[in-house]
């Protein structure tokens, strides 16, 4: 079947028109995912479980539209929840051996979002132990793969979400994002990754990552993203943190396009971060399309502090906190990766801890006066194409910040938005990406420069059939 006429394959607002002319009823819709899923998900592995619940929803959706009263924006719409991320009536199993099977009672904030606007959740992603790392496989679940080539990592941690939106399971796809966790998986797989501004999106519980975190949809459209986001950013009182509602619909203004907007090409986030010459290519190209589309584009320097000596300590301080929380006689059965981080960088003294965190308000700070001049920022999302699912850990400790996330985590640090757009392909055959940073609250520009970018070359879809 064709993306136009699989339902599987559709947009979030494709189904929804399809809905409102009853040309297609959330039942069927549903029944489409799950057949998807069931001949793709045992070569990908993107689901740490589904929900059973899910056909119960779609059959009370489908009743609500035949009488022409949907309950909200996505009434119907499949969706999935990275399993970070509390689903009650699931446990929250967080990728690990050591974490708590016993289900849940309340949804987590964004779920709670989507489900008041009528999503179908349809199941639980997978996720790297407690969201750590960047490859995607995790001690409870094993290892999931990219939809593009199953020898390659779809990335992480968000690795399920990832590899769903890129498989076709379904539109919608929440992810968790503490140091490039939407965007890294979302830049592997050929997809869309946002990272709200920091609170846009509350959360609860927080994770061992809480201060820095935020989460975001990824899509396989940038208009979805958009939808979904407006579902997500609702105020819930359970996170300090939250940012006071704006209810309004994300998609507003995205077509208006980049004439006239300031763009500086970043190629130093505070250090020489390492990237291949087709990351930069892909930055090359979509400069080229922006300036095409009437942006001013030009190299510029914010003069960022050394972010990775600012992440290494939040890092490291964050995963030794967490590893010390299991008794000792149980931490073995932890990643290996993951004790070596928190073994290595957690050893900060409190005072050293504090002066990162002065280091990182600099960090805000130079980007605030930066964004003075410059309405985006637009740099590589990563080193380059998905690693080999099964390529070792030589040394998690410079993987973090050489490997990985060196051009995302700079972003987590000073609380901006910023998304990752596909960018064509490499020679190898794997998605290639961009990454567009905006002024913090600003998450209209970076999904109008997205949708700029959608517009002038569209994301593709692996074959899987």
């Amino acid at each position: 079947m064709s993306a136009i006429t699989d339902p599987a394959l559709m947009t979030a607002e494709d189904l929804l028109g399809h809905y409102a002319r009853r040309s297609l009823s959330p039942v069927e819709v549903l029944q489409a995912v799950t057949e998807r899923v069931a001949r793709h998900n045992p070569s990908l592995n993107a689901f740490a479980v589904m929900t059973p619940q899910a056909l119960a929803a779609a059959g009370e959706s489908e009743a609500r539209w035949r009488i022409g009263r949907p309950m909200g924006t996505l009434d119907g719409v499949p969706c999935t929840v990275k399993d970070l991320l509390d689903l009650a009536g699931h446990p929250t199993r967080r990728g690990s051996r050591l974490s708590d099977p016993t289900p849940v009672v309340d949804d987590a904030p964004a779920v709670a979002g989507l489900k008041a606007e009528g999503a179908v959740i349809i199941g639980k992603t997978t996720t790297t132990e407690f969201g750590w790392k960047s490859p995607g496989d995790c001690p409870l679940h094993g290892i999931t793969r990219n939809p593009w080539n199953t020898a390659h990592t779809p990335g992480g941690s968000s690795s399920g979400a990832a590899a769903a939106a890129a498989g076709g399971f379904g539109p919608l796809h929440i992810g968790t994002d503490a140091g490039g966790s939407v965007r890294i998986p979302a830049a592997w797989c050929g997809v869309l990754g946002l990272k709200p501004t920091f609170g846009r999106v509350p959360q609860w519980p927080l994770g061992a990552f809480g201060h820095v975190a935020a989460a975001g949809p990824l899509t396989r459209s940038v208009r979805d993203a958009a939808l979904m986001l407006g579902a997500m950013a609702r105020f819930d009182l359970r996170d300090p943190f939250a940012l006071p509602d704006d209810r309004r619909d994300w998609r507003d203004g995205i077509e208006d396009g980049v004439a006239e907007l300031r763009v500086a090409v970043l190629r130093r986030p505070g250090f020489e971060a390492p990237v291949d010459w087709e990351g930069m290519a892909a930055v090359d190209d979509a400069a080229r399309l922006l300036m095409e589309a009437g942006a001013e584009v030009e190299e510029a320097d914010p003069g960022l502090p050394d972010t990775r000596e600012i992440f290494g300590r939040i890092w490291g301080v964050a995963l030794s906190r967490l590893v010390h929380s299991f008794p000792e006689t149980r931490r073995h059965m932890l990643d290996p990766g993951l004790l070596e981080v928190a073994r290595a960088a957690g050893n900060v003294s409190a005072i050293e801890f504090l002066d990162g965190e002065a280091m990182r308000v600099a960090a805000a700070h130079a980007m605030a006066r930066f964004h003075q001049k410059y309405d985006l920022v637009m740099c590589p999302t990563v080193v380059t194409t998905a690693p080999l699912a099964e390529a070792p850990i030589a040394d998690p400790v410079r993987a973090l910040w050489n490997d990985w996330a060196p051009w995302t985590f700079a972003f987590n640090l000073t609380r901006q938005p910023a998304v990752t757009v596909p960018m064509g392909f490499a020679t190898n055959g794997l998605p290639r990406a961009v990454q567009l940073a905006g002024p913090l609250y600003r998450d209209d520009l970076v999904l109008r420069a997205a949708r700029t970018l959608e517009v002038a070359q569209p994301f593709l879809m692996p074959e899987l059939d």
